[in-house]
């Protein structure tokens, strides 16, 4: 591997309010349990655009100065004295949630709802840079012949799989509200594991030609349709057995449950941006419906079943990277991905982006 510089370059939220900068910084250094990794490619997540924009989310959780980003992949260059399961070399993505291996959540396998969980790119410095430190439990080794931009979205895609899997999918009419990236990871994965009929909603005919692609097999705009008159139509008036909400739109979460039929489950996973009002009595408890709150993935089964997803060739991914941009140019890729005409973006350092446009001539 390459000789380890001193400093490096990186997107770096320097202060409170919107922006971010691209400056040198020193590299990070690691402890005994840690690897170096050398950024390969990363992906743009919305949390980033919050942090981007300085929301209220982002002004309440994060302390500048930060490295930006949490969905990356790349090579590892250090490691720790305590690390003996990687090798220098090895290809990797990774878990950005570092928990803490010891509550009574960690020890008893449910890690993704630690509350000492600490998230890189959120809570301590992030992948948007040319290297970035990482405990290495949370190292993901990839064949090394993976694509770049799969390996930096796995992270993203393991939302999508655990929401999926939390559900009893097989022969099931299944409804996916929002479809943004995620929401259409979703869908791939409800086609892979056996849903009978998926029908997918969104306000961007955009998003909904990209759901089409992943295996939607009807899509509905929440700007142009009835939405609750449609899906009656689409199940012969009994609603869906399962519904995925990925979206956090009150309207949306109102025509799901309208939608859901007695007895059926549903997996939330979309931040809605204020209290939602709702009818308790009869959209949950006389319905007998099922609610799955969802948050980050199960570690590491969630990691498991995306492999088993990927490599079987179950899910292809890479129809949803719809940009490719240099890191230098992250605000012209997070302006792209304000836009909602993209899928997932993804980024490269300098040197990967030279590489990445070689080969693009190439063939």
């Amino acid at each position: 591997m390459d000789t380890i510089p001193k400093t490096m370059k990186a997107v770096v939220k320097e202060r409170p309010g919107p922006g971010m900068v691209y400056k040198e910084i020193p590299v990070p250094e690691i402890g005994p349990s840690d690897v170096l990794i050398k950024v390969r490619a990363v992906s743009i997540c919305g949390t980033d655009l919050h942090i981007y924009r300085w929301d209220d989310w982002a002004a309440s959780r994060l302390h500048p100065p930060l490295v930006i980003g949490h969905e990356f992949c790349g090579y590892i260059v250090a490691k720790g004295s305590e690390v003996h399961h990687l090798n220098i070399g090895d290809f990797v993505s990774a878990e950005s949630h570092v928990v803490c291996g010891k509550c009574s959540y960690c020890r008893t396998g449910k890690g993704h709802l630690c509350p000492y969980t600490k998230i890189i790119g959120v809570d301590r410095d992030g992948a948007w840079a040319e290297y970035v430190s990482l405990p290495a439990i949370n190292a993901w080794p990839n064949p090394p012949d993976t694509p770049p931009e799969i390996a930096s979205l796995q992270e993203n895609f393991g939302n999508a799989v655990h929401t999926a899997f939390s559900l009893d999918l097989r022969a099931k009419k299944v409804l996916v509200t929002g479809c943004g990236p995620v929401g259409v990871m979703a869908i791939a994965t409800a086609k892979a594991i056996g849903a009978r009929t998926i029908i997918a909603t969104d306000v961007s005919d955009y998003r909904l030609k990209l759901a089409s692609k992943m295996g939607a097999d009807f899509t509905v705009n929440a700007m142009k349709e009835d939405v609750v008159q449609r899906v009656l139509e689409l199940t012969d008036g009994e609603g869906v057995d399962s519904w995925m909400e990925m979206s956090g739109a009150p309207s949306a979460i109102k025509q799901g449950f309208t939608v859901l039929k007695p007895g059926g489950e549903v997996s939330m996973l979309g931040l809605t941006s204020d209290p939602v009002e709702m009818d308790l009595d009869n959209f949950v408890i006389f319905k007998g419906a099922t609610i799955h709150g969802i948050v980050g993935r199960r570690l590491w089964e969630t990691w498991y079943q995306m492999r088993g997803l990927i490599r079987s060739g179950a899910v292809d991914l890479m129809p949803l990277v719809t940009h490719r941009f240099p890191l230098t140019e992250f605000d012209k890729a997070l302006e792209t991905m304000a836009s909602g005409k993209s899928g997932k973006i993804v980024m490269f350092p300098e040197e990967y982006w030279e590489e990445y446009q070689k080969a693009s001539k190439e063939g």
